[in-house]
C-alpha cells in the first residue's frame, strides 16, 4: 500500500474516543482479542450521556460510585467531557497511580480502609455511598453494578465488531464482574443475530454464579465476579460458565503476554484461556475475547511471578452438569441461558493451591 492511501487516523474531540477504541487482533483463526486501555470507558459514556440526555442528571451536578478501578478512571472522564463532578468511594484494592489520576481530575476520594476480605469492602463502600447520600440527596449514584444503563454503551461496540468481522458467527468470552459488559455487548449483537453465544468466566468464591462456598486466598474478585449480588448480572444471557481458580488465571495472563505479546489484566488472561479451549471445539465460530484493561495493575502479583506460572497447555477444566458438582481449579458447564436461582449456603471451602518452586 502506497503512502497517500493511507487514511489518516481520527482526530479525536475529547481523550474517551481515543480511549474507548479498542485494537482487535486475530490471536489465531478463530480466536479474536478486543484489546482496550479501559473497557469501562463505554458504560461510563453510554449511561451519563443517557442520564443527561433524559434529564435525570444535568451538567454541573455530582455523580457518585463505588468502584474498584477501572470504573472509578471510566467514570471521571467521562465526567471531565461532560462538566461534571465526580466522588468515588474507592477500594482498598486501587492504587497508587491510579488514586493520582483521579485526584488530578478533580474527583473527591474516599478510599476504604486495608482488607483481605473483598466482602467487607464492598460492604463499607455502598454504607459510604448511603452515608453520602443522607448527607446530600442532590448527589446522582451512578449504581453501576445494579443500573442497567451501564449496559447501553455497548451497543457501539457491537456496531464496531460487526463492521470488523462481518459474516462470522461470534462467541463473546469475557469475565462477567458487574455483568454489563458481557450482558451488553451480547445483547447488542443478538439484536441483528440471536445465534451469538455468550461464555462468561468466573473466580471461586464469587456469588455470582454459585461459587461463593470456595475461599481461594490468592483470588482478586474485583472485575471478574463479586462477593455480592449484582443486578446487572442477566444469567439467562450466558451460554456457558467457566469457573477459574488465580493460578490458572495467572499462568493464562502470563502464557498472553509470552505467546501473542500481550500485556493485559487478569480477567483478559482467563478469558483468552477460556476462549482458546472453546475455540477447538467449535471451529466454525468466532470467540471474541474482551481484554477489559492493560496488565500494569498486576505487575507484581502476576507478572513479576512469570517464574511460577503454569503451562497453559496443559490445563483443562472439569466439565459439570450442576453447581453441586463444582469444584476447583477449573470447571465448566452448560448454563443454557437459565435465570439466577438462589443457592443454598453451604460451609466454606478452602481452594488449596500448590506452591511451585522457581
Amino acid at each position: 500500500m502506497r503512502d497517500h492511501d493511507t487514511l489518516a487516523p481520527p482526530v479525536h474531540e475529547h481523550i474517551t474516543d481515543a480511549v474507548k477504541t479498542p485494537s482487535l487482533v486475530r490471536l489465531t483463526p478463530n480466536v479474536v482479542l478486543i484489546r482496550f486501555e479501559t473497557l469501562k470507558v463505554y458504560a461510563a459514556l453510554g449511561a451519563v450521556r443517557h442520564l443527561l440526555d433524559t434529564g435525570v442528571i444535568r451538567p454541573g451536578q455530582t455523580v457518585v460510585d463505588s468502584s474498584s478501578g477501572i470504573y472509578a478512571l471510566a467514570l471521571a472522564m467521562a465526567c471531565h467531557r461532560y462538566g461534571l463532578r465526580c466522588h468515588i468511594v474507592a477500594s482498598t484494592t486501587v492504587n497508587d497511580t491510579m488514586l493520582a489520576q483521579l485526584e488530578i481530575l478533580g474527583v473527591t476520594v474516599d478510599r476504604m480502609p486495608p482488607s483481605d476480605d473483598l466482602r467487607l469492602d464492598q460492604d463499607r463502600r455502598v454504607a459510604r455511598v448511603r452515608e453520602l447520600l443522607a448527607r446530600d440527596p442532590g448527589l446522582h449514584w451512578m449504581r453501576q453494578y445494579h443500573d442497567p444503563v451501564h449496559h447501553l454503551g455497548y451497543a457501539e461496540l457491537a456496531d464496531l465488531l460487526r463492521r470488523a468481522l462481518p459474516g462470522e458467527t461470534l462467541t463473546v468470552v469475557g469475565s462477567v464482574g458487574t455483568g454489563a459488559s458481557t450482558g451488553g455487548l451480547a445483547t447488542a449483537l443478538r439484536a441483528h443475530d440471536p445465534d451469538v453465544r455468550l461464555v462468561g468466566v468466573q473466580p471461586f468464591g464469587s456469588v455470582t454464579f454459585g461459587s461463593e462456598r470456595f475461599a481461594d486466598p490468592d483470588a482478586m474478585i474485583a472485575g471478574i465476579g463479586s462477593a455480592i449480588h449484582f443486578d446487572n448480572v442477566r444469567h439467562e444471557l450466558y451460554d456457558r460458565v467457566h469457573w477459574l481458580d488465580f493460578q490458572h488465571a495467572m499462568a493464562a495472563t502470563v502464557g498472553l503476554l509470552r505467546d501473542h505479546a500481550v500485556f493485559a489484566g487478569l480477567s483478559t488472561g482467563a478469558s483468552h484461556l477460556v476462549a482458546a479451549w472453546e475455540a477447538k471445539r467449535a471451529g466454525d465460530r468466532t470467540h471474541v475475547v474482551i481484554g477489559a484493561d492493560t496488565g500494569h495493575r498486576y505487575t507484581e502479583r502476576v507478572f513479576a511471578r512469570h517464574r511460577e506460572a503454569l503451562d497453559p497447555a496443559l490445563l483443562a477444566p472439569v466439565e459439570i452438569a450442576s453447581l453441586d458438582e463444582l469444584t476447583p481449579p477449573w470447571a465448566a458447564m452448560e448454563w443454557a441461558r437459565r435465570p439466577r436461582r438462589p443457592v443454598l449456603p453451604v460451609q466454606e471451602r478452602r481452594v488449596d493451591h500448590p506452591r511451585l518452586v522457581q
